[in-house]
């Protein structure tokens, strides 16, 4: 079963350039943009493994994604 991505590009399309600027302009935000999707192949890994939902590690992944996606969701609103 193919899990679908949650590319930041794909979640928050009407950002995509502001994105695209910030992955160019800004290295802490594209270190942390690269990081969210790590994270989140390694979510859709195990999606697809199978793993079940009440793993501690498959969660605290899970969490740390919806963290991050926080933190640069609040920097593409705003433009920087």
């Amino acid at each position: 079963m193919l899990i679908p991505s949650h590319s930041l590009e794909k979640d928050f399309p009407e950002y995509s350039d502001t994105i695209q600027r910030l992955n160019r302009e800004d290295l802490k935000f594209k270190q942390e943009s690269e990081t969210y999707h790590k994270l989140d192949k390694q979510i859709r890994g195990l999606e697809e493994c199978g793993v079940t939902t009440d793993d501690n590690h498959y969660n605290s992944l899970k969490i740390q994604r919806a963290h991050l996606k926080d933190r640069l969701y609040q920097r593409i609103s705003s433009g920087h």
